[in-house]
């Protein structure tokens, strides 16, 4: 089978001939892809950022964000059968440790990830287990989804955290409206009565935002921070999501965030550097948010099937991935690229 894979750090991917992943195990679960998400982090880990806390080996192949149909099942499995449509969790979970028990999956203390520290998505077929297939509605497509598995699943947990917090007549923050944005606004709307404000460089993004439900766009032009402010009564938001994480975004969101507020990141590449008085005379607090459960992701796909949650895309042939790679690492891409087998 076809498979693109990470032959070298600082180098461009390579497609080569492998074999098609075999049921070795009884809780094995194969699958033919019918489409994989194309993610910032792909670029990161060719830059070599990921190579000492993956540990991978190389070369493999890469892709961690999945969707696609049920080619084969061990003896062991009962969830799904061969031809269920299904998305993957990003992470091989033992459902034995203590995270796993709690259901907090994302934990898991011997987990395997696909596309990360061992082999993904950007191919043909892709191994993974019973407990990482979810199966998905009739009415949706494995390539219109495939991103949910991990942007739209981080988006989620974050959306979801926050949300469980805000009370009607609160106001809820969004810096950045892209790729993970636009999953994160559809999923606030949907499971929160908060008004929401959301921020973003990009014009277009920012029309995009209040065209799936933002109450508020503003540009980033540098008055931002004053026009937050004055839609908040001079107080900031109750939450802050930040989906972007780097270019000074925290420095200038801990600003736009009410005292005893909570400030959610997702995005990452620069440090937090807010001076511990601030944080302790305002009680505000720093929450992290790292992909999300398989739980959490049924109740994703659940909000799919309802077409509350919708992914703008643009797809590529499995062959074009560094096209792809490359528009993404241009900002050409508006929503997710999505390779197609």
């Amino acid at each position: 089978m076809r498979a693109v894979q990470v032959v070298g750090y600082h180098q461009n991917l390579e497609m080569k001939d492998v074999p098609v992943p075999e049921i070795t195990g009884p809780h094995d679960v194969i699958v033919k892809v019918g489409g994989a998400g194309v993610c910032r982090t792909d670029i990161h880990i060719l830059e070599g950022q990921w190579a000492e806390k993956s540990g991978v080996a190389l070369p493999y192949t890469i892709g961690h964000e999945n969707a696609g149909w049920v080619h084969a099942v061990g003896s062991a499995v009962s969830n799904v059968a061969e031809g269920d449509k299904v998305i993957m969790h990003p992470l091989i979970t033992c459902g034995l440790c203590r995270a796993c028990r709690f259901g907090d999956d994302v934990h898991c203390e011997n987990s395997q990830f696909p596309g990360i520290d061992t082999s993904g998505g950007y191919a043909d077929y892709l191994k993974t287990s019973a407990r990482s297939v979810v199966r998905i509605d009739d009415s949706l497509e494995p390539s219109d989804v495939a991103a949910l598995a991990d942007a739209g699943l981080t988006a989620y947990h974050a959306a979801a955290k926050a949300a469980r917090k805000l009370h009607p007549g609160d106001r809820c923050l969004v810096i950045g409206a892209g790729g993970l944005g636009h999953i994160g606004i559809q999923v606030l709307k949907a499971i929160s009565a908060a008004e929401l404000i959301v921020l973003d460089r990009n014009p277009d993004a920012v029309a995009l935002a209040v065209s799936i439900g933002a109450d508020h766009g503003i540009v980033a032009d540098g008055t931002h921070i004053e026009q937050v402010l004055e839609l908040t009564g001079g107080h900031g938001a109750e939450a802050v999501i930040d989906f972007v994480g780097e270019g000074g975004s925290t420095g200038e969101g801990v600003k736009m965030l009410r005292r005893a507020g909570e400030y959610h990141v997702v995005g990452y590449g620069e440090n937090i550097v807010i001076p511990t008085i601030d944080v302790i005379s305002t009680e505000i607090s720093f929450v992290g948010n790292l992909v999300g459960s398989y739980n959490d992701l049924v109740e994703l796909m659940a909000l799919a099937a309802q077409k509350r949650v919708q992914l703008h895309t643009v797809k590529y042939p499995l062959e074009n991935f560094q096209v792809a790679l490359d528009d993404l690492g241009a900002g050409k891409v508006r929503g997710r690229a999505i390779l197609i087998p």
